[in-house]
């Protein structure tokens, strides 16, 4: 309970810290050309994953996930592209499966969250070659 309640009090801390940190790389970005947002050429990024947890109090929370996939193969990168729908299901269902099992208070697993998630790209796309990056994980 102590745990959580020094990670409540260093969140506005690290989100503070994380808007200035983007409002400097967003002034130094390079103005013009057709860049992509968010990770370079091969990301591709995800729209944010949500299920619905036990909070505390029997009180219901959302955990979200950020995530998104680099993917250096052109091909596969195009395949993953027009699949997103079912790759967005697929990470949902996942999500939703784990956060069914979450108990009230308790931290997510990144670590399991990420191996099951890749193992969910690897088989929508149908071969390996995209590498799964976890972003932000918050209960709220």
């Amino acid at each position: 309970m102590e745990q959580i309640q020094r990670l409540r009090l260093a969140l506005p801390v690290l989100l503070g810290g994380l808007a200035a940190l983007a409002a400097g790389s967003a002034t130094a970005a390079p103005k013009g050309g057709d860049k992509k947002k968010g990770g370079g050429a091969s990301f591709l990024q995800l729209q944010a994953l949500t299920a619905t947890v036990a909070g505390e109090r029997g009180r219901r929370a959302v955990l979200t996930v950020e995530a998104g996939l680099d993917i250096p193969d052109a091909k596969l990168r195009e395949l993953a592209e027009l699949s997103q729908p079912r790759l967005r299901a697929a990470f949902s269902q996942t999500l939703r499966v784990y956060a069914a099992g979450l108990a009230p208070a308790a931290l997510p697993d990144a670590d399991y969250l990420g191996r099951q998630l890749q193992r969910d790209a690897d088989r929508v796309l149908a071969k390996t070659g995209s590498t799964l990056l976890l972003g932000t994980i918050l209960v709220n």
